[in-house]
């Protein structure tokens, strides 16, 4: 019975007295709780737009304008979605009818801040320069000294809509305050840089122009808008912590002295009242039914409605009884054989029914119990790819269920498979169905009788309940729990035998079934089940049926409390004074006050009174945990609970007086269930008891309750039996309690309070925020013209150590993108005001997209994983790292060059390290009987061989087809060459030591003009031809190069020539002034008088131009005795002579290919087969079979060419198998090239054609820079190239650390291949110029006599790079003169013995200097950060960096469909985060192919990064991360 509160609180002191702690005494404990809960508060009507608004309201003192991201206009067309917004059960759909006061207040504050966009534009630009210092940022629990300006991060403009000016027009330079034409464009210069300055100064100038940067176009004022916001100091001041410069730490914050601490004391065990011992109470619930089935056989047990709220059919107790036990009976004895019977007690049995069928469920689930087999509802599925469908197996998997029981028109709704079967759902069991409608169910016979038992621990059903990571667990409930439970509800709200219960919940879990199909049946209750197809049509259907039945309890959530709110309009059927309890499934929502006080509102003049309202708080494993009881009417109400976030933040309870905005109005959920004791423990680590004043989980002891996860004992152990300690860590008795889930706190008169979901939980830098919170927040910012049904969901992602805040909401089909741009920035706004937490990513995906749950919620777990995935497929993305990452390590300070040469040495030696240096074979000592020794000049070794062996096929040129389709022997070389110096020297009227131009297609063509320049006299000068379709691009650098060699005259083909002069042309560079242009198809035969003889081999030779990665146009002077040397150490190292054929196919206009193309076949006498690459484009297998057909052992390619190869012919290896290739005569691949070996990219072309016979050690590359064009070669001696492992992390830091292969952070990288003779190397600190250790990072020199004899310069400067090819060591070997090659590596002593038997030394290229980004005092190599952006999401097909003052650019080829290229924005941010710990500034989505690509198939980012600058990419998606 009902007992005192002076009396219950007597015996509950007597039943906790073995629990407390006996030193305290209890009135501490009241007084402590009622300083924290004043009374007054009473009827405290608290809206969250009051805050909302006032939070945005702060912001509109200091604007700033925020870069809105730029989309293309094809990409993302809506999907329609349906007009009308009828209800819906989404997490955040309840509170859109309390938001409508919040909206108004908010425009009406917005209304006053906005007016025209010029003040807006004028206030940032004055604002930004000042802004760093006027706008205090807020610290975490900073609030006593900041309180005037909490939360002044003025991190986003509201006015952005307004100032945006469409790409016709140039925005306005928002960087500087001079007033500037709208209409001037700023002539951006000439992509390609000339080198004509000294390494360091090319870098600065390059790179530094942030200061005074013309607003030439849409980007670079963005990108300026992005720096001005980002200038603003982060939020919280991070503490001077750096750990070991070697162990790069992520920054720890230290605890901040002003955080709120719990001073209460250890909480107290709360007791519920005693369960009272009820005579009529049945033994069990089939015990129930059998007696009102037998007794009150006409008695109402259900009513289910149709589609439109009309009752359709009511079940009698005697039907249900009937019914079930027909459907007991069927399925113990009729399924299967009498010896052999399908089913035995104790098996679990899936209940597949529709909402819309609540008499089906009820007749199968006491059917079960009858049959004593163990039930277990789930969702209907509808689809194979239902979210959430594949758990659902999990579920039905770990409780070992293999039969389905369904309703007949539920079994023709599912998805069949061709030929009628039920479709195998993703990650199920085979299961059998079995249908259960009346006809098909047999009658018992005469002696048959189900068991009626008392109730035991025995499983009696088990209740499906998702985890926070989207896991489906069964929480098995034992018959004398279900019993117990509903004896407790049966208490708590005083149900009566014969009472009428309205039950708008699901009928298959939770409160709907608790109350709705259990406690109903033991007190033969009648059930009018409104499901949830009827509140989408008609929401108000279940206050009418309140009314038609006078029902005394009705069971709702907030959500249909709201909907009947908005679909209201003072119907007269609308009477609620029958109800005695309107019970709220969800009260423990945060928005549920706010939900149950506009409710009551509205329907107080309908006969509502506020007592009635009943809200409760329950979780799967725990049942009910706490339940307002029915008051009498004119019973004082019980007070709200306004809590501080920041203090929940720390799980501490503040009452909030002075800052209404950042402040939770809770309600209580009544008291402990009769029978129950209940502690709050920490949520996090041993269960250790709160104090009283702190927030933590609630656990509960109740023979009420589910016992176990059916089927998981591991993971049940941690949930259902937990013993609470106290402070000192002993156990406070032996009873063992639930985890309910729920976090909360027991409240004065032991009222219990929840605050939130453990599940719902984010922990962002060590502070607590509640999910559900932020979606208020996020609901309370006018939502309307935006999010689609108020439906948002929040979650948090861990990314670099920590947990990141991400809100994804559905965008309604009419918002525009200026509307929506703005709500996602208001949205920033408010959360970083009142939670003090920055948002990491914020996402609007288009209506109906995101996974539903079985109700029409938002299925949180599904939608993290499409999130993570980057399937989510969002319309507008606005992410802010930059705002909400605080935790990387601090940028490095340099230290100060300033040690001596002697201690370095010493240093060195005395840590045993040898210095870093290596050397390939001597080429003097080198025995050559070769005649071609002689000639010290390469035009004399032709004219020898044309005399000597005149026959000798040098040089074959294949086509497509693999057809020879000009051949050149020694002989015809040079009579071809003498024809072409003939008329040079007729028509050019040249003098000796002009430089020529040679403008040809790959082909002998080239190589005759090489030689023709060479007799002579002149300098020739290769140059890639324009290509045709592509003048605009090719053309400028044709010229250029031109303009810069000064050349005398050109050299080329007809065809050339015609397109030098065509219109085209004259439309990119001024064709007026080209120089003398001479084709040399249709020759004369005349020979010239004399063929020039250099007299000395230090004389220019050629000059070899090229374009570098940074666009740098680089010539270099390549002397007769280079040439000269070279070919001879090539000749050595690959073993050349005449008897031999190699292949070559790459483009031989510079570097080592050119000299490959050229001059080694004239050098050696070897055959060399050409292969232009353009070829392969036509015909790709033609390289490879070239090298099958005709056997070569040694062949020539570019990284372009294998990539081809690879990508191209990958799948295709069984056709070329067919047609006979064969590469096993294959001895040496080696790919030319000026970069860090692509590792990847070699070792996937030797697997892939490891099937043709491709020996896994052919494959090897080669290095050359400019100031030495081939340093390594890897030839027929020397030992494989070996590879090792290299930690990242030390390589920003320009340190080399070797890790074990599959170490976190590793590199890989291989050797480039063996040192020629001739060259050594040594590794150098580029500043102090001192020699390195062995395994030490540093610059690469390289001393040989074929170096290069320095840059040709327009300028005359060569002064300031004469050290690059002419410097010296500052200490150590100081007179040796080597050249500086630009690239950083390393030479690290092998095991392997070289081919003199000594040890091998291997050099490995790490990257060049150029092109190193320095970010945050951090070098980073462009190519690492690309690798890892490459393997975020499978629809990158390529991607590049670049830096723009201190930002980092990312540019991703998108290879997918348009709409996913949203995907890829936080994806791409979250690698960069975690891998290089660097925050990406701006990430821009192009189409395939944009990124250029030169013929070495390099990245030509600098190029990338002028279009990018001057608007030239068409991007698909520029997003700006804040």
């Amino acid at each position: 019975g009902d007992i005192t509160q002076k009396g219950y609180e007597k015996k509950q002191a007597k039943l906790l007295a073995p629990f407390v702690p006996q030193t305290q005494s209890k009135t501490h404990h009241t007084d402590f709780l009622s300083a924290y809960f004043p009374p007054s508060l009473g009827f405290f009507f608290y809206i969250h737009t009051e805050a909302v608004q006032a939070a945005l309201a702060r912001h509109k003192e200091e604007k700033m304008a925020l870069p809105m991201p730029t989309k293309r206009r094809s990409a993302f067309v809506q999907p329609p979605a349906e007009n009308c917004t009828p209800p819906d059960t989404s997490s955040a759909s309840e509170d859109e009818g309390s938001l409508r006061r919040r909206q108004a207040a908010i425009s009406a504050m917005l209304a006053q801040n906005l007016q025209s966009p010029e003040y807006w534009i004028n206030r940032s630009v004055q604002s930004s320069s000042t802004s760093s210092s006027a706008s205090s940022t807020l610290s975490h629990g900073d609030g006593k000294t900041h309180n005037h300006n909490q939360g002044q991060t003025s991190v986003l403009a509201d006015v952005l809509a307004h100032t945006r000016i469409e790409s016709s027009s140039i925005p306005p330079d928002v960087t500087s305050t001079v007033p500037q034409d709208r209409n001037s464009r700023v002539d951006l210069p000439p992509n390609i840089t000339v080198r004509g300055m000294s390494r360091g100064q090319s870098r600065s100038s390059m790179m530094d122009t942030a200061g005074g940067v013309p607003a030439h176009s849409r980007v670079s004022t963005k990108i300026q808008q992005l720096l001005n916001t980002l200038k603003r100091p982060k939020r919280p001041p991070l503490s001077e912590f750096f750990l070991d410069d070697f162990e790069e730490i992520v920054e720890v914050p230290q605890p901040d002295p002003n955080t709120p601490r719990p001073e209460g004391r250890q909480m107290i065990p709360v007791k519920g009242e005693p369960l009272g011992v009820v005579s009529n109470w049945p033994p069990a619930l089939q015990a129930a039914l059998a007696r009102w089935g037998a007794t009150q056989a006409k008695s109402p047990a259900l009513t289910a409605l149709d589609i439109t709220g009309k009752p359709l059919y009511t079940l009698t107790y005697g039907k249900l009884w009937s019914r079930s036990l027909k459907l007991a009976y069927t399925l113990l004895n009729k399924l299967g054989t009498k010896n052999e019977p399908v089913l035995k007690p104790g098996d679990r049995v899936a209940l597949v029914y529709p909402n819309s069928d609540p008499g089906m469920f009820w007749v199968a689930f006491y059917g079960c119990l009858l049959a004593e087999v163990i039930p277990v509802p789930i969702e209907v599925p509808l689809s194979r790819k239902d979210a959430g469908s594949q758990q659902i197996g999990f579920l039905l998997g770990s409780c070992g269920v293999g039969l389905a029981l369904t309703s007949e028109v539920c079994l023709k709704g599912l998805p069949k498979t061709q030929n009628g079967e039920i479709m195998q759902f993703k990650g199920w069991p085979r299961l059998k169905w079995v249908v259960t409608d009346t006809k098909y169910l047999t009658k018992p016979s005469k002696d048959w009788q189900p068991l009626l038992p008392t109730a035991n621990t025995d499983t009696a059903y088990i209740e499906y309940k998702a985890s926070k990571e989207g896991t489906v667990m069964g929480v098995a409930v034992s018959k004398i729990s279900m019993l117990t439970h509903c004896q407790a509800l049966t208490q708590a709200c005083n149900y009566c035998e014969g009472e009428t219960l309205v039950n708008v919940l699901d009928f298959k879990k939770d409160s709907g079934l608790w109350h709705g199909v259990l406690t109903s049946v033991m007190n033969r209750i009648h059930t009018i089940s409104v499901p949830y197809s009827v509140m989408k049509a008609c929401p108000l259907s279940w206050v009418q049926r309140v009314h038609v039945h006078k029902a005394r309890v009705a069971l709702v959530k907030c959500r249909d409390l709201h909907w009947a709110m908005m679909a209201h309009r003072d119907q007269k059927d609308t009477n609620l004074s029958s109800l005695r309890m309107l019970i709220v499934a969800d009260g423990a929502n945060p928005w549920s006050v706010s939900s149950c006080d506009a409710f009551l509102n509205v329907f107080q003049s309908h006969g509502l009174t506020p007592e009635m309202i009943c809200p409760c708080a329950s979780s799967p494993e725990a049942m009910t945990v706490a339940i307002r009881r029915p008051g009498a009417q004119g019973t004082p109400l019980p007070a709200r609970a306004v809590l501080s976030m920041a203090g929940l933040s720390h799980g501490v309870i503040r009452v909030n007086t002075e800052d209404k905005n950042s402040a939770l109005t809770v309600q209580d959920v009544g008291h402990v269930m009769p029978g129950a004791l209940m502690c709050i423990v920490k949520p996090d680590g041993p269960p250790m008891l709160c104090k009283t004043d702190e927030i933590g989980e609630i656990v509960l002891n109740s023979r009420a309750g589910g016992t176990m996860y059916y089927g998981l004992p591991g993971v049940t152990k941690n949930t259902f039996e937990v013993i609470p300690v106290n402070s000192g860590g002993t156990p406070i008795g032996e009873v063992p309690f639930k985890r309910t889930g729920l976090l909360g706190f027991v409240g004065p008169g032991s009222l219990v309070f929840v605050v939130g979901k453990i599940e719902g939980l984010l922990s962002v830098s060590g502070r607590r925020h509640n999910a559900d919170d932020l979606v208020a927040t996020a609901l309370a910012v006018e939502p309307v013209k935006t999010i689609y049904r108020g439906r948002i969901a929040v979650f948090s992602v861990t990314v670099f150590y920590d947990e990141r805040v991400v809100i994804v909401a559905e965008q309604r089909p009419d918002a525009n993108e200026e509307d929506s741009f703005q709500w996602m920035s208001r949205v920033l706004q408010a959360i970083d005001s009142i939670h003090q937490v920055g948002l990491y990513c914020l996402a609007l995906v288009p209506a109906n997209t995101l996974p539903k749950t079985p109700l029409g919620g938002i299925h949180v777990s599904e939608t993290k994983q499409h999130f993570l995935e980057g399937s989510l497929h969002p319309c507008n993305i606005l992410m802010c790292p930059h705002t909400c990452v605080t935790n990387l390590p601090k940028p490095r300070q340099k230290q100060p060059v300033g040690v001596g040469p002697a201690s370095i040495m010493v240093g060195n030696l005395v840590a045993g390290k040898r210095i870093a240096q290596a050397s390939g074979r001597d080429l003097g000592l080198i025995d050559d009987q070769e005649q071609s020794r002689k000639h010290q000049f390469l035009s004399e070794a032709l004219q020898w061989r044309a005399q000597t062996d005149p026959d000798q096929v040098l040089y074959m040129l294949l086509n497509a087809k693999g057809v020879a389709v000009s051949t050149a022997t020694c002989s015809q070389l040079h009579k071809r060459a003498e024809k072409i110096t003939a008329a040079l020297l007729e028509r050019g009227g040249i003098n000796t030591g002009d430089n020529v131009v040679l403008l040809y297609p790959p082909g002998i063509d080239l190589i005759a003009s090489f030689y023709g320049c060479l007799y002579a006299g002149c300098i020739p000068v290769t140059v890639r031809p324009p290509h045709s379709q592509n003048l605009a691009a090719t053309l400028p650098t044709v010229r250029m190069i031109i303009d810069v060699s000064k050349a005398a005259c050109i050299l080329t083909t007809q065809t050339l020539m015609k397109i030098l002069r065509s219109k085209e042309a004259a439309g990119c560079v001024n064709v007026k002034t080209w120089p003398n242009i001479i084709d040399t198809d249709d020759l004369p035969r005349k020979r010239p008088s004399n063929i020039y003889k250099p007299p000395t081999a230090e004389m220019l030779a050629y000059l070899d131009f090229s374009v570098s990665t940074t666009g740098m146009l680089t010539g270099v002077k390549i002397s007769h005795s280079a040439v000269n040397a070279l070919c001879r150490s090539i000749k050595l190292q690959c073993e050349l002579y005449s008897s031999r054929q190699i292949a070559i196919c790459m483009d031989p206009y510079c570097g080592l290919g050119f000299v490959l193309w050229c001059m080694s076949s004239v050098y050696s006498g070897h055959q060399s087969i050409l292969i232009p690459p353009m070829e392969l484009e036509t015909s790709l297998p033609l390289w490879l079979s070239t090298l099958s057909q005709y056997k070569i052992r040694d062949t020539f390619c570019s990284y372009s060419v294998m990539e081809l190869c690879t990508k191209g012919l990958g799948t295709q290896t069984e056709a070329l198998k067919a047609r006979g290739v064969n590469l096993s005569c294959v001895r040496s691949c080696v790919i030319i090239a000026e970069e860090r070996p692509r590792l990847a990219l070699t070792q996937s072309f030797s697997k892939l054609f490891k099937d043709l016979g491709l020996s896994p050690r052919a494959v090897s590359t080669a290095f050359g820079a400019r100031v030495n064009l081939a340093i390594c070669l890897q030839g027929t001696a020397g030992p494989d190239p070996s590879t090792v492992y290299v930690d990242m992390k030390s390589l920003r830091h320009d340190r080399v650390r070797l890790v074990e292969r599959g170490a976190p952070q590793s590199l890989p990288l291989m050797e480039s291949g063996t040192i020629l003779p001739g060259v050594r190397v040594i590794i150098v600190n580029p500043e102090t110029r001192g020699p390195l250790g062995d395994s030490h990072l540093g610059e690469i020199w390289v001393n040989s006599p074929h170096n290069a004899s320095g840059y040709y310069s327009i300028y005359g400067e060569e002064s300031l790079q004469g050290d690059h090819f002419n410097t010296r060591l500052s200490f150590g070997d100081t007179e040796t003169h080597w050249a500086r090659t630009g690239y950083l590596g390393f030479v690290r002593r092998t095991e392997l013995l070289d081919a003199r038997g000594d040890r091998h030394d291997a050099l490995f290229v790490v990257g060049s200097l150029d092109e190193t980004l320095e970010l945050r005092g951090l070098r980073y190599h462009p190519i690492d950060i690309e690798t890892s952006v490459s393997r975020a999401h499978r629809s990158i097909a390529e991607s590049a960096v670049f830096t723009w003052t201190n930002l980092l650019v990312v540019v991703v080829e998108l290879s997918g469909s348009e709409q996913e290229a949203l995907d890829l924005v936080p994806l791409v941010t979250n690698v960069v985060l975690k891998e290089h710990h660097l925050i990406v500034g701006v990430v821009v989505i192009v189409d395939p192919g944009v990124i250029p690509i030169n013929s070495r198939g390099e990245k030509q980012r600098m190029h990338l990064r002028d279009s990018f600058l001057a608007d030239q990419l068409d991007p698909i998606y520029v997003a700006y991360n804040m």
